[in-house]
This record gives structure tokens, sequence and C-alpha cells, in this order.
């Protein structure tokens, strides 16, 4: 199981420590990028991809994404089917 794969695999158990930094490799595994909106947008971060999007905010103090937000995340990408509903 290669890098990607793992960090999908860890994604998905849903775990208390998923960070910013992990999140964002997720994304790009999905082809998304990131758009900050400019200088002026703070920490709302937009994750896109040609017809998709997602938008959040960078969590702080903390680097730590909150549970509730990791549901939102994975139910974003089941449904728009980058993650297979099966799978997880």
């Amino acid at each position: 199981m290669g890098t990607k794969e793992k960090l999908i695999e860890r994604f998905k158990v849903q775990p208390k420590d998923f960070t910013f930094n992990e999140l964002v490799s997720l994304f790009k595994i999905y082809g998304f990028e990131i758009d900050t909106k400019g200088r002026t947008s703070g920490s709302r971060i937009l994750f896109a991809n040609n017809d998709k999007s997602y938008g959040i905010h960078k969590p702080h103090p903390s680097n730590v994404i909150k549970p509730c937000m990791m549901k939102q995340i994975l139910k974003f990408l089941t449904d728009n089917e980058f993650i297979g509903k099966g799978e997880n």
C-alpha cells in the first residue's frame, strides 16, 4: 500500500488527530487545488477541482481538524464519489 492509499485509509477511520496538512494532501490526491481567496481571506480556504469545491476555515490555534468537520468532509468526498460509499 502506497503513501496515498495509507492517507486515504487513515482519513476514512476518522482519527481525532488528523491535521490540516494531511487534509491538504488528501484533497490534492483527488486533484483539488488550494485557493486562499487573496490576502483578505483570513483563515478561509477553498479546495477547488474543476466543477467541485469545498470551503473550510483553517483550524487554529491547533492544526488538528475537528471531528464534526471530518464527518462533513467524508460526506462531501463520498457524495461526490471521490471515496466509494462501501469503502469506509
